[in-house]
């Protein structure tokens, strides 16, 4: 894995001119410029670090002409944006890609060990060289974060001279001296980071009970608001939020806020791409003569698409439309496109049907389903042809993105753009429901609500701790179904896994559990050779999906952690898992859309104490 390629701006006449001569530094795949080395976060290139820049200003933006447009109508209502694009490619046709800003600034040197803004080595043009010692200079280990999503340099001279006046130390005052960093090697331990200034008026420190919670705000420390992947030329307004100290590299420094969508009829034909910057527009009509009129001011001349067609899409559309909200929020809305889709992947969608441009075949097997019956599974549903946009719409810093609340998320740009990043994956996938009355029946035992209340309970806790607002916190979505079909997911996916030749990273999981809705789609998730060969929609036979099914449930039976697996009382991050670990049903992250959370696998098989607590407990051997 190697990183996007750095870029420095490059003068022109009128600021914008694309810098296609400037030195690359690597390059990623364009599925990581969204999942993980997307706007705001930190890349590691061989010696240095850099952030990757923001989508807008003219240093800052993505070279347009690199980045193709692609479509998801509903995706992108939900998101309030017109279309979205891909990433700029980063191979050898590529004359631009994704631009990184130097960060952090701070640097060492581990020859004269001296601590400073990378500027101050005076490193020749595209080295990062100390220019005295001429060794690799080392970019600050540490940064500091607020939960706003601001970014900024740790404060190494507020920390060494804490021992001043704390109205002193705050302000940064220059003190004439110049920081030092080295290591004692002793420990491995943040005891053995030394920072020391030759100034004299204070004593060297180390780096020990930096990442306290409080040990910034003990020294006066507060957010400044700080963006650098926006670059200097956006002003930094004051945050006032506390700091924490991050390691340059962990996972809480940058999380991304990705929402995905399947492209389903009417849509997924791209019949109404090329109006894709008129649908609000259109809304506002209801009578065919008043499009129509709009139409031709718009194109001149004939519209590509034909109004019969403009109309019938204007009135699926507003079928999506949230009944019961004045003002539907995010959730009511995203809620009614997974409703549209499993509503889709029931009736099914036949390929004798449509025309070679559809992207979305879902039908029946062939196969007598009645075999699943024992199982208490029905509906099985083949998907020969599936098309799913993911894209990127903010980020977090130290928050749960999947459990983030809006005020909490960082925009990608400065200003207000009407498009996003995202990626288009095109594969296949299997989809099965559960009998609602046998899982109705289920449901209402006391043991199973009880065990799904202890998970709920703690996953709600989770989220009002990370809430701005505790009292306006989303309920959590943990219920006996959900976790039932989040668990069975994963060890369908494991199974699969192993019988199949599928890499459990290649294959992905999308749930649909609420009242109305229980269901499950496993489907590939990756645009390489693994993504449609048909070898997932094969195992969606009935007969081959009732051997699958119970082969995963004996699989699930017992765990190589068992029986401190099974009899575990807390479980997880924050404790919203029970019987689940990276032993028995846990998945790599890019397949779990909860982050292994909410899972417990006793209520698919139950417990030698409980052993009808599963739903499978019909087919399991006690």
């Amino acid at each position: 894995m190697t990183p996007p390629p750095a870029r420095r701006r490059r003068n022109s006449a009128n600021g914008n001119a694309p810098a296609h001569n400037l030195p690359r530094r690597g390059s990623v795949r364009r599925a990581q410029a969204i999942t993980t080395y997307g706007v705001g976060s930190l890349i590691a290139v061989d010696q240095e670090s850099f952030v990757v820049s923001g989508l807008d200003g003219a240093d800052e933006s993505w070279s347009l002409d690199e980045s193709p447009r692609i479509h998801e109508r509903r995706l992108a209502r939900l998101l309030d944006v017109d279309y979205f694009r891909l990433p700029p490619a980063s191979d050898d046709g590529s004359k631009d890609g994704l631009r990184v800003r130097r960060f952090p600034l701070m640097h060492s040197c581990p020859e004269c060990n001296e601590l400073q803004r990378h500027r101050d080595f005076n490193p020749p043009a595209g080295r990062s060289v100390c220019g005295t010692c001429e060794v690799d200079l080392v970019p600050s280990r540490f940064v500091v974060a607020c939960e706003a999503g601001h970014l900024g340099e740790f404060p190494y001279w507020q920390w060494v001279h804490r021992s001043l006046d704390r109205g002193a130390a705050a302000g940064g005052g220059q003190c004439g001296g110049k920081l030092k960093l080295r290591s004692s090697g002793r420990t491995s331990s943040l005891r053995s980071i030394i920072i020391s200034c030759t100034c004299g008026q204070a004593a060297e420190v180390s780096m020990e009970g930096s990442f306290r919670r409080t040990a910034l705000k003990d020294l006066g420390l507060t957010c400044r608001g700080t963006r650098p992947w926006l670059g200097t030329s956006v002003a930094a307004s004051e945050c006032g939020l506390p700091l924490r100290t991050l390691q340059r590299g962990s996972s809480s420094v940058w999380q991304p806020v990705l929402k995905s969508a399947l492209s389903i009829p009417p849509w997924s034909d791209g019949r109404g791409d090329p109006l894709a910057e008129h649908w609000e527009a259109l809304r506002q009509y209801d009578r065919r003569e008043h499009v129509e009129i709009y139409l031709k001011g718009v194109f001149k001349g004939e519209c590509p698409v034909p109004l019969d067609e403009v109309m019938a899409l204007l009135d699926a559309e507003r079928e999506e439309d949230p009944e019961g909200e004045a003002e539907p929020t995010f959730d009511h809305r995203y809620s009614a496109l997974r409703n549209k889709e499993y509503e889709r992947l029931r009736s099914g969608n036949h390929e004798s049907e449509q025309s070679r441009a559809e992207q979305f075949v879902c039908e029946p097997p062939l196969g007598d389903q009645s075999v699943l019956g024992p199982l208490g599974v029905t509906g099985p549903m083949l998907v020969k042809k599936l098309r799913e946009v993911r894209a990127l719409k903010a980020f977090t810093r130290l928050v749960d993105a999947e459990s983030t609340t809006g005020a909490k998320e960082m925009p990608l740009s400065g200003s207000s753009l009407r498009w996003l990043p995202a990626m288009e994956v095109h594969g296949e996938g299997v989809f099965l429901r559960l009998n609602e009355e046998r899982l109705g029946g289920w449901e209402k035992a006391t043991a199973v609500a009880a065990r799904t209340e202890r998970m709920r309970t703690a996953h709600q806790r989770v989220l009002e701790q990370r809430a701005d607002d505790p009292t306006r916190v989303a309920p959590s979505p943990a219920t006996p179904r959900m976790v039932l079909l989040h668990t069975l997911a994963h060890i369908l996916i494991n199974e699969w896994s192993l019988e199949a030749g599928y890499p459990a990273a290649s294959l992905r999981e999308r749930l649909y559990a609420a009242d109305d809705m229980a269901g499950v789609l496993v489907y590939t998730a990756t645009s390489d050779s693994a993504g449609s060969l048909g070898g997932l929609v094969a195992q969606g036979e009935p007969q081959l999906l009732e051997r699958t099914l119970r082969s995963a449930v004996h699989r699930a039976e017992w765990c190589s952690s068992d029986p401190l697996c099974v009899e575990t009382v807390v479980s997880g991050a924050g404790g919203t898992n029970l019987a689940a670990c990276h032993a028995c049903v846990m998945l790599p992250e890019t397949s779990c859309e909860h982050n292994n959370i909410l899972l417990d696998r006793a209520l698919l098989v139950g417990t030698p104490e409980e052993p009808d607590l599963g739903f499978f407990s019909n087919i399991v051997a006690h």
